[in-house]
């Protein structure tokens, strides 16, 4: 009996052992804006950082509304073998995500340091009563609406209005709607047609790809239209497609003619260094999906600081801000 005794006490320790050793799926909650709430006050109630709050719902201000459907991101510390791609794998986030919501651009993590889970594909549904069971999840940009949301997902007006318990049309920046289960995005017809929702498909890229050209995207268009920069994204990856391209993203934008002919400048400056940003992050996600306002562009160039004679004759394909866009 003491030998039993024994092997039941061990067999109850190692699974204890087992199960705090289990990494534990976070999940972030949801809550709905109230009148007199702000950003600041929500923050202390939850315990979450004001800039966390704004990365994670990719709110370019502190301005919110009531009714409005806030992500309230999840604290995680880090623990010994962590990584980035790791945490974001196991709770079912994207690492580039995970990065925004911290504001976080480089691998280096420290064991006991705080990190913020958005929104993943195991948390819990933002509107409650909306339908369940496989429902997916939509901010709204600048310039959507409701028609344009339904028909980029291939639902109805009335299907978001009744998920979303909408009375109206109205949506604004920054809000969390809830897409009807059974609905998938759908690919915009053609290289041009607008914003898509299927992202990443076409050209099968890395999260480092995507993360890298998103760099550029800010680097070259940061002040720029948003359709700009969806613009200087889109005539990256058409070089993709061209034969007499590199074909890799890196290789195309690192690349240097006769060791001295940068093609994107910011390569040479040094400014494909600094971190994307949550629009350069969009601009490239929609570029992936197709919307090409580029007219399918190899290049690009502003008339105010470019000598180069031979860019100039190309012939134009766009003219988007301060850039001319072409074709060779």
């Amino acid at each position: 009996m003491k030998g039993k005794k024994r092997y039941i006490r061990c067999g109850s320790f190692l699974l204890a052992l087992l199960v705090m050793l289990l990494p534990v799926l976070a999940s972030a909650q949801t809550y709905q804006v109230k009148p007199g709430d702000s950003l600041y006050l929500i923050s202390r109630r939850f315990n979450v950082p004001t800039d966390t709050l704004k990365n994670g719902n990719n709110l370019a201000s502190n301005m919110i509304y009531p009714g409005q459907t806030l992500i309230i991101p999840t604290a995680y510390t880090v623990r010994p073998g962590d990584s980035l791609y790791l945490i974001a794998n196991r709770n079912g986030i994207t690492l580039s995500s995970l990065r925004t919501t911290n504001n976080l651009w480089h691998d280096y993590l420290e064991i006991g340091q705080v990190l913020y889970l958005p929104l993943g594909q195991g948390s819990t549904n933002p509107n409650p009563g909306a339908p369940s069971g496989g429902s997916q999840f939509y901010t709204v940009r600048v310039n959507d609406s409701l028609y344009l949301i339904a028909k980029r997902f291939g639902t109805t007006i009335q299907a978001l209005k009744t998920a979303n318990k909408l009375s109206s049309d109205f949506i604004y920046p920054g809000q969390v709607l809830t897409i009807p289960t059974g609905t998938a995005p759908s690919n915009p017809g053609g290289n041009n047609g607008g914003p898509g929702g299927n992202y990443g498909n076409k050209y099968n890229l890395s999260q480092a790809e995507i993360e890298l050209l998103a760099r550029l995207v800010r680097a070259e268009a940061e002040g720029e239209s948003y359709e700009g920069q969806v613009a200087v994204a889109a005539s990256v990856l058409n070089r993709l497609n061209d034969p007499r391209y590199p074909n890799t993203i890196s290789q195309i934008i690192y690349q240097v003619d006769q060791g001295k002919y940068y093609q994107y400048s910011p390569v040479m400056d040094g400014r494909i260094n600094l971190p994307p940003t949550a629009t350069s992050l969009k601009a490239v996600q929609d570029a992936l999906n197709g919307w090409d306002p580029s007219n399918g562009a190899i290049g690009f160039y502003n008339p105010a600081k470019t000598t180069n004679k031979w860019v100039r004759s190309q012939p134009i394909t766009a003219q988007i801000g301060n850039h001319v866009f072409f074709r060779n």
